[in-house]
């Protein structure tokens, strides 16, 4: 059984991330959570109250909170009936990345789906901070979804990797799952100098062959000496539906989130964005 938690603040954005996860995950049994916090929107207001105000404020968010993820779970339930899927809503008075970090452990989550944007809509940048924040600490694959973006089936997937780290079989479970249903062909592509491997290399290779053994993968060596700019003329050259990329020491995606070069990478991202954290939980 899947488990899903899909964050919202029920924006446009949030949204259009719900409709896409529904959509991908149609197939699968899943276990879906909507989660809603509202610690934000008390911060917001509280600077203007007197100390007997904070409880009735911290309680009217709460019940508009609880109300809102009510309206959501009756849209969803009606719009997209799936028997495979079980709803559940859950409000919380905390920030965002650390309630997720405890959903994540205590619900044993596979997936966060979120979208790339919230409220804010900032058009400079495709990651907002919550996201971003997402993204970068908590330790569990987070799919990100651009505004905007129509619902396509993943047929053709953009893997960027250096063979570097021993992949967790967990989530290359969820990528092959998730994608074998479309018969989604998956391009491993190595950006470097040089396509000779290293021993540790060749075994990581390996291992992912074995993992993502229900899909069709194709093996490329792509020589540039920007990381950035060999992802983007890749997708835009090859008509990516998704890009896949893991989070953890010494891989592309640190070097990306860990020295800005996010925010480049952000301004041009306009495909789905799977991000396997690769951190033990």
């Amino acid at each position: 059984m899947r488990q899903i938690l899909i964050p919202t603040d029920f924006s446009d954005n949030a949204m259009n991330a719900v409709k896409y996860a529904l959509e991908l995950f149609k197939y699968e049994k899943a276990e879906i959570y909507f989660l809603h916090t509202y610690q934000d929107e008390v911060y917001k207001e509280i600077e203007l109250l007197n100390n007997d105000a904070i409880e009735p404020l911290i309680e009217s968010c709460r019940s508009r909170s609880e109300e809102q993820l009510k309206s959501l779970l009756a849209t969803v339930s009606g719009i997209w009936p799936n028997p495979r899927h079980r709803y559940h809503k859950i409000s919380a008075y905390n920030a965002l990345v650390d309630e997720i970090d405890l959903l994540s452990e205590g619900k044993n989550i596979d997936i966060i789906v979120m979208g790339t944007k919230g409220k804010t809509n900032d058009r400079s940048l495709t990651f907002g901070s919550n996201t971003l924040q997402v993204l970068k600490y908590v330790s569990c694959p987070v799919l990100s979804i651009p505004a905007n973006y129509d619902y396509t089936q993943p047929k053709h997937i953009l893997f960027p990797t250096n063979y570097m780290i021993p992949y967790k079989r967990r989530e290359l479970n969820l990528l092959c799952e998730m994608a074998s249903p479309y018969r989604a062909v998956i391009d491993m592509v190595y950006i470097s100098k040089s396509e000779k491997l290293s021993r540790r290399q060749e075994d990581n290779k390996d291992f992912l062959s074995h993992e993502l053994c229900k899909n069709s993968l194709n093996y490329k060596t792509i020589e540039s000496k920007s990381i950035v700019n060999a992802i983007f003329t890749y997708i835009k050259e090859n008509n990516i539906d998704m890009l896949v990329m893991v989070n953890s020491r010494h891989s592309f995606l640190e070097q990306m989130l860990f020295h800005s070069t996010i925010d480049e990478m952000s301004l041009h991202l306009d495909i789905p964005f799977l991000a396997l954290q690769n951190i033990k939980r």
